[in-house]
């Protein structure tokens, strides 16, 4: 089997699938070794859990760390249920600290107990420092494998130093300098280390004003500073400006990764770390949540529309109109709701621009509510021919469409002060809005003006 980049996962599930049913174990085993781990996490996650139990079977054991740590927490946890207790205990011991700090707290406490005695002494002080932070903190995101000098060294000394190194950790754009007692100094470039002066003293070409964060920052604080300064590398620190470690790029463009993967799935209600092959009766429960908020929601919307009972019987064109006002509402407050929560994803809205933007958003929403209000109206009217219908159906797509651009942004500045992720109810809350709004502008003008 060709591993070439250019083969798509398609190809590799299909390949899979033949040398598991064919009971070729021997000739996968041989394949999934010249694959990257990252390869084989997505194949292992593409496969049906049977099939998925036997491709772990064949994953050399000398890649069974790397591929855990690639792997979605519900599917790794399909994994280590399959593995023994000796099996995990040793593909523990060859991660690096922070994707073990990931996986560790997965494991039972007995088995967790386990993999931290086996682990040698140093790996285990590691290991503990950084499950000291939070969840979702730059002290657990940050890699403690980091390269320091002196500030009194001279360049030619750390170069010889560095010489004595087999290999540099991943990423490697920079030396972190600290004095003797651990204090950050500055960072010093690879770049100067090999152009400088050899007789230059660290402290003189290095930069004591580099980039810092705080093992207590957030990652998404993290990932936002990564981007805003495109950076490959940056130092973190305790709050009395100890070197505790680093984080790098690979580790943020996960990060970010993460983020686009949980604003699409929540968008849906759908947990990010959905197994595609889990289990149909926990799949059901997570998904029937959703479900039966959403019906709530369509039973207020079916309720509002009820009330107007007569007005629909009188007039038949109300209810062939009626789901043009609120779709278009729906479409318009769905734009504004995106927009704010990439907005607030990116920490670009703030106490003192919310303002601004609601008026903008207002704006634009009255600006396209009068310009289809008019082109629905003209519609409405070469149909049915009533020009009163035309002027009630061209007033509500109005009155909605400012009203969904007022939603979409208040919504999710709502739902946030609230503690509650926007990109997880804001859309079911925003078309709640739209097509109440939608409905009650549209019949309530009806009723008064038509009947």
């Amino acid at each position: 089997m060709d591993s070439s980049a250019e083969i798509c996962i398609n190809d590799y599930v299909a390949w899979a699938l033949a040398d598991i049913e064919l009971g070729q174990m021997a000739e996968l085993h041989n394949a999934l070794a010249d694959l990257h781990p990252s390869e084989v996490a997505a194949l292992l996650e593409a496969m049906p859990p049977e099939q998925r139990t036997a491709l772990w079977e064949a994953v050399p054991e000398a890649q069974e760390s790397e591929v855990l740590t690639y792997l979605h927490d519900e599917a790794r946890a399909s994994i280590i249920d399959e593995m023994e207790d000796a099996e995990l205990v040793a593909a523990a011991g060859r991660m690096d600290v922070e994707d073990l700090a990931e996986v560790i707290e997965e494991l039972p406490q007995d088995l967790s107990d386990t993999i931290l005695e086996a682990l040698e002494k140093d790996h285990r002080a590691r290991l503990e420092a950084v499950l000291a932070y939070e969840d979702d903190t730059a002290g657990r995101l940050m890699s403690t494998e980091v390269l320091s000098v002196r500030p009194g060294a001279s360049l030619a000394v750390v170069l010889r130093w560095l010489r004595r190194h087999q290999s540099l950790p991943p990423h490697t754009d920079a030396l972190m300098v600290i004095d003797g007692e651990g204090i950050y100094q500055g960072k010093l470039p690879m770049e100067v280390i090999v152009t400088g002066d050899p007789e230059a003293r660290v402290q003189d070409v290095m930069q004591p004003d580099a980039e810092v964060v705080r093992a207590t920052a957030s990652e998404h604080d993290v990932a936002n500073l990564f981007d805003r300064r495109d950076l490959v590398s940056v130092a973190v620190l305790d709050e009395n400006d100890q070197l505790l470690g680093r984080i790098t790029v690979d580790d943020v463009i996960d990060i970010i990764r993460e983020e686009a993967d949980r604003v699409l799935l929540q968008s849906a209600g759908l947990d990010e770390e959905e197994d595609l092959f889990a289990p149909v009766l926990p799949s059901a429960q997570r998904r029937g949540v959703w479900l039966g908020i959403n019906l709530v929601t369509v039973f207020l919307a079916a309720w509002v529309i009820g009330q107007f009972e007569e007005a629909l019987s009188k007039i038949v064109a109300l209810a062939v109109l009626m789901p043009v006002v609120a779709s278009m509402g729906g479409i318009a407050g769905s734009q504004t709701l995106t927009l704010t929560i990439r907005g607030m994803a990116l920490d670009q809205i703030a106490d003192a621009n919310v303002r601004w933007l609601m008026l903008k958003e207002l704006a634009v929403g009255a600006l396209n509510g009068v310009v289809w209000a008019m082109i629905v109206a003209l519609v409405a009217y070469f149909w049915f021919r009533q020009p009163g219908l035309s002027a009630v159906i061209a007033t509500a797509m109005i009155l909605n469409l400012v009203a969904a651009a007022l939603a979409g942004v208040a919504v999710p500045l709502a739902l946030k002060r609230m503690g509650i992720d926007p990109a997880l109810s804001g859309a079911v809350i925003l078309t709640t809005v739209t097509d109440v709004i939608g409905f009650l502008s549209f019949l309530g003008l009806a009723s008064a003006f038509l009947l």
